[in-house]
Parts: C-alpha cells; sequence; structure tokens
C-alpha cells in the first residue's frame, strides 16, 4: 500500500531529532504536539487534575514490549475511543503490519545497558490518504493520580499501545478528537487496506443459510489473507457500552481475532466424520466483559470439541475479553461489521492478484458547467454529470473488480466544529466501446451500479462486471460541496483506468487539413432477432461491427444463439456527416466468419431517435435485398459536440 513514499508530519525526521537530544544531553519535547490541554481537548477536559509524565516517571523498569506484542496488551482508558483499541488488538497480530507501524522497533526499546541512548523520542506510522506518514512524538504521556489516562497495556510498564496513541492524537488534533470513531478507519491508518463496511442487521443474513455461508467463506478468506475484521453493536445515544444480557457491549468495538472452521468429535473419529462449525473468535477493548451464550469460555459445547482442537484453538476460562461464538449468533446480534482487505497485488505470488489504481481528485466549484467538478448526486439530473468522471475496461468475460472511494480524515478539524464526513458515493455506468471523452448526456448510457451514500470516511463496492467499457462517477450527495477524494479499482486484469478530462476532440494544427467533426453519434446495438445460420442447422456465434469513417469498434461474440443480446455502444466524431454508419451482423467461425446481414445509417440529426427494429441486408450492390433476421439498435446524432 506504499504509494508515493515516507513524508514527514511537520517536517520532523526522528533520527535527526533524537540525534540532536543525545548530543545536546536533553530528552525531546515536542514543540508540535506541547504538554497543554490543546493537546487533550477541544471541548471536555479529563475527569481530573492531568499530570504528564515520562514512562521512567511512571516506573522503573519501562518498556515499548513486555513479552513481545499480543492483542491481549490493550485496554481502554477514560476516553470513547474503543474503535481505535480494536485496531490496536487487530494490528498486534500482524507482524508485517505492526513492523510498518512501530518501525525499528528494537532501537526505539529501552535499553538498560545504555540508558544514555535514550532521547525521549518515538515514531510511528500511518497510511494517510496513499501515503505513509511518520509521526514523532515525544514519551511525555497524561496521567491522573499517577496512572495513564487513556489506553494503556495490562502490564504497567509496557508503553507501546500509550505511545501510538498519542501519535495517532497528534496527526487527529487532540485525544478528544478520537472520542468516536470507526475501527475501520483506524485499520487503514495501519495498512492502507481497503475498507468494507457491512450491514449486518439490514443483510439479515442469519435467516438465510447460503448468505451466511457464503459470508463467513469471504470472511475466512480475508482473515487467513491476512486482513483485518472488526464488528459492533448499534446503539442509541442512551446505550453507548450497555451490556447486554448475553454478556456483548452495544456500540462498543469488538476486534475479530481468529475466523475458523472448528472441528466437531473425538480422536479419529472427528478426522473421518470430518464435522465443522463456523466459529468467530473476538476481544473486547475493555480486556473484559464477554459473551456468555454458546461456545463462550465455559459453555457445553466445548465437550463436543477433542482436547487436541480446544488446545490448538487455546480455550480456557478466563475473563479476559476474548471469547468464541457461533458465527450464526454473531450474524444475529452484531449490526455492523468493518472487513478490511489487505490486497494481494503483488505478480510474484500463488494467490490471486490484483491490478490496482489509484487516482486523487476533488470536488471543486466553477461557474462554468463544462469546468465544475461538483454536481452531486444521480437526483440533481441537470449538474450529475458535472463530476469527476474516471473510464475503465473489463476485458475478461467477466471480471470481480472493488473499488474504493475514500475522502479525507476530518477528525483534525473536530475542535473548530468540522469534523463530520461528506455524504459520498459514487455511480457505474457502462458506455460505449470505443469512448474517450467525458459524458454529457444519458440518453443511451446505462447505470449497471450505484454505491450507497453515506457520510462515512470509505464506500466500498465489489461487482462482477461483464467484458465492456464503464464509467465510474463519484460524487458528493448534493452538488456544491468542495472536498478531496481518493479513488481505488482493483481488478483481475489490467483495466487502464483513467479520468476523462477532454470533452469533445482537440483542434490541432493539422485540423485545417484533415477537417474537424461536425456532428456527434451515439449508437446503441441492443439486439437481433431471427437470424440464420447459412451453414448450420443449430445455433450461431454472432457479434456485430459498427463501423463509420473508417473506425470500427466490434462487440463480444455471443455464443450459440441466433438471438443475441449485444448491448453494445458505439460514439463516433462524425467529420463528415453524409457518410453512412454501417452495422454488420457477423457468426465467429474457427475456419472463417460468416456474413449474416447488415444496416446501413445515415445517422442525421432529423432522424428519430426512438428505439428502431430493422432487418438486415445483404452487402455490396445486393444490400438492396433482404437477408434473415432484424436488429434492434437506437442512434442519435447532435451537432453539439458536447451533448454526449
Amino acid at each position: 500500500a506504499l504509494l508515493l513514499g515516507t513524508l514527514h508530519k511537520g517536517n520532523q525526521h526522528y533520527s535527526e531529532l533524537k540525534r540532536k537530544c543525545l548530543e545536546d544531553k536533553k530528552l525531546f519535547e515536542d514543540p508540535e504536539f506541547p504538554v497543554t490541554n490543546a493537546s487533550l481537548f477541544y471541548k471536555k477536559p479529563p475527569p481530573g487534575r492531568v499530570e504528564w509524565k515520562r514512562p521512567r516517571e511512571i516506573t522503573g523498569e519501562p518498556h515499548l514490549f513486555v513479552d513481545g506484542i499480543s492483542s491481549d496488551d490493550l485496554n481502554q482508558g477514560a476516553l470513547g475511543n474503543c474503535w481505535f483499541v480494536a485496531a490496536c488488538s487487530c494490528l498486534a497480530l500482524k507482524p508485517d503490519l505492526w513492523h510498518k507501524v512501530i518501525p525499528h522497533w528494537k532501537e526505539q526499546e529501552w535499553d538498560s545497558k545504555q540508558p544514555d541512548n535514550y532521547a525521549g523520542i518515538f515514531h510511528f506510522r500511518f497510511w494517510v490518504f496513499g501515503e505513509w506518514l511518520d509521526v514523532v512524538v515525544d514519551d511525555r504521556l497524561p496521567t491522573i493520580n499517577d496512572e495513564l489516562i487513556y489506553c494503556h497495556s495490562k502490564a504497567n510498564n509496557e508503553f507501546w499501545s500509550a505511545l501510538l496513541e498519542k501519535a495517532y492524537a497528534k496527526l487527529s488534533g487532540c485525544y478528544e478528537s478520537l472520542d468516536g470513531g470507526n475501527t475501520g478507519d483506524a485499520v487503514v491508518d495501519f495498512s492502507g487496506a481497503v475498507a468494507e463496511a457491512i450491514n449486518l442487521e439490514a443483510e439479515a443474513f442469519y435467516k438465510d443459510e447460503n448468505k451466511m455461508s457464503s459470508l463467513f467463506e469471504d470472511l475466512l478468506r480475508v482473515y487467513d489473507r491476512g486482513g483485518i475484521i472488526s464488528c459492533s453493536i448499534k446503539a442509541s445515544p442512551t446505550e453507548r457500552e450497555a451490556r447486554m444480557a448475553c454478556g456483548l457491549m452495544k456500540g462498543h468495538a469488538y476486534s475479530v481475532t481468529a475466523v475458523k472452521k472448528v472441528r466437531l468429535g473425538h480422536g479419529l473419529v472427528a478426522y473421518f466424520q470430518n464435522e465443522t462449525i463456523p466459529l468467530i473468535r473476538m476481544r473486547n477493548p475493555w480486556g473484559k466483559v464477554e459473551w456468555n451464550g454458546p461456545w463462550s469460555d465455559s459453555s457445553a459445547e466445548w465437550e463436543k470439541v477433542g482436547s487436541k482442537e480446544r488446545g490448538n484453538l487455546g480455550i480456557t476460562v478466563k475473563d479476559d475479553g476474548e471469547f468464541w461464538m457461533a458465527f450464526t449468533d454473531w450474524c444475529k446480534y452484531f449490526t455492523e461489521a468493518d472487513v478490511c482487505r489487505l490486497i494481494n497485488t503483488s505478480l510474484l505470488s500463488t494467490e490471486k492478484t490484483w491490478h490496482e489504481v489509484v487516482h486523487f481528485g476533488s470536488w471543486t466549484k466553477d461557474t462554468d458547467p463544462l469546468k465544475n467538478r461538483s454536481g452531486g448526486c444521480m437526483n440533481h439530473k441537470q449538474t450529475f454529470l458535472q463530476n469527476p468522471q474516471y473510464l475503465f475496461d473489463v476485458t475478461k468475460e467477466i471480471d470481480e473488480v472493488l473499488i474504493s472511494l475514500q475522502q479525507k480524515d476530518m477528525k483534525i478539524h473536530k475542535s473548530i466544529g468540522q469534523g463530520e464526513n461528506l455524504t459520498i458515493g459514487f455511480a457505474i455506468f457502462k458506455v460505449e466501446l470505443n469512448r474517450k471523452y467525458r459524458m454529457h448526456d444519458l440518453i443511451t448510457q446505462t447505470n449497471v451500479q450505484t454505491s450507497t451514500y453515506i457520510n462515512s470516511r470509505t464506500v466500498f463496492m465489489r461487482v462482477k462486471l461483464p467484458k465492456g467499457r464503464y464509467v465510474i462517477i463519484p460524487t458528493t450527495f448534493q452538488p456544491q460541496i468542495l472536498g478531496d477524494f481518493m479513488l481505488r479499482l482493483y481488478s483481475g486484469e489490467d483495466s487502464g483506468c483513467r479520468e476523462l478530462t477532454g470533452d469533445k476532440p482537440s483542434v490541432r494544427c493539422w485540423t485545417v487539413f484533415t477537417g474537424y467533426p461536425q456532428v456527434v453519434t451515439q449508437l446503441y446495438i441492443h439486439g437481433a432477432e431471427g437470424l440464420e445460420n447459412q451453414d448450420s442447422t443449430g445455433g450461431a456465434d454472432p457479434y456485430v461491427i459498427v463501423s463509420c469513417e473508417g473506425s470500427s469498434i466490434r462487440s463480444t461474440v455471443k455464443a450459440d444463439t441466433l438471438e443475441p443480446v449485444f448491448d453494445t455502444r458505439a460514439i463516433f466524431y462524425r467529420k463528415k456527416p453524409t457518410k453512412p454508419i454501417t452495422v454488420e451482423v457477423w457468426n465467429s467461425n474457427a475456419v472463417k466468419d460468416q456474413f449474416m446481414g447488415q444496416v446501413v445509417l445515415t445517422g442525421s440529426a432529423k432522424d428519430s431517435t426512438n428505439p428502431q427494429r430493422l432487418n438486415l441486408r445483404k452487402s455490396g450492390r445486393a444490400m438492396a435485398d433482404e437477408m434473415p433476421g432484424s436488429i434492434t439498435l437506437r442512434i442519435v446524432t447532435t451537432t453539439e459536440l458536447t451533448g454526449m
């Protein structure tokens, strides 16, 4: 997920600052995040008199890690940031990730043998809007009555979580800016992953065995491939962190620490029967208060599992905040989940690899409709197409495409009352196979998918698309709303995703000799009926070729049918409007393709724009003669080159 290298917040370079501190024999004091109330809060002060203390003032033998790093290390403090603590728990399970977030950790660790090499400075890295950002902090931590106020480890001499939280608070403006947030967002900041929000309540997976099984298999793949999953139960303001009878907490973020099919039975019988049950393991950031239903630590269900399997799963009866539950119950009780996928883009991999394209853009205002880029969603038909547009191709017969639209994090603006995310989303249109200019009219385009519109930092979609050319239009919900965004697209084959910036063909120095388009014609070929395979009594494998002024497009082949649905579009900027457009139908053949008929269109701006069914005719001198079958199409021509 490293796109543009590592930047340094405030131009603070850890190695340079540490060297200067050691030379001056002084502990680092961060001027960018001073030990003042402004670093703590903007509205709600902590519950007591705060003293900023260095770890050596809290304990005699401080360490970054005690007995390694673990998801069991963390406890939430006096801040509503269980979402951040849950993300840290997930991070602790992924060595490849936390080594990026906590770089050079051995060098940052306290060294009792060389105490003079300690300078009270640490640094952490976060993935911020497509770039890794290095954030430096000093080790002065806020305490009340000699105890850390916020996130802390179970071991009172372990400080990685408290220091990581301080760096994240600095990135977000102050500690209070972390009060309320989204676990998926924090995970993305730790990894550069692609976040997908799943509404478990709306989808009601537990009521549909097939849907639930498909979801489990997907989460199992995500987890096995290094992804990170978290979940929560929605709550009203008065229900936040209220304990349910089953032991779960409302409005509380849980980190998923395992997804597994657990084998039932004992001894060899278990292996021969090969009976499994889907289970999921979670951790409460409080470090206590667990699920008490089926498959909880002390439930009788574990008697169905062999002792060896229980040992492998680490099943013990202890209130440490970590517990198992049946996947059915997980789908039933939890209402929201954040699934963060680490997308594999490596060419040297045995796993599925993805082609990645990243674009940075902005919603901007302009009085000129052709330059305005803040048109709002499809509800605003007059301005919708004024938004940024991105074209991509699906080159396989069917390809799965992942799309992530992310806006800049707004937490840093909470202190001035502007910390709310914009409501954003996007629409996908299937367009002409040869389109290379911006869309200006939706008359013959097809909206194949529209995302949800929500005021979250990221909107994500997984969709399977047939071969063809498509345009993504990312938008705010309302027009005239300004903001920046990052669009990421992943596909099985190279999509050639690029922004459409031109509105029509450019005038060049040689245009005076070659001519300039006089009209633009948009053609939609729906399908054909009544075709006849002259070489066989069976079906055919038809396709269409649309030709105009020396250029042409070809549809995909429709296998074994005499009534194909082509769903094919073409657009032509015509320099010679009197020259006709030809639509030919061919039968694909291993030896030689067979001509099945054609129609010739004048493409005049005066012609009807309604759908037409036209009989196929022969070519050449016999073109007046009909052939079996007809073709259904729609053609629109205009002299306004920005009319399509």
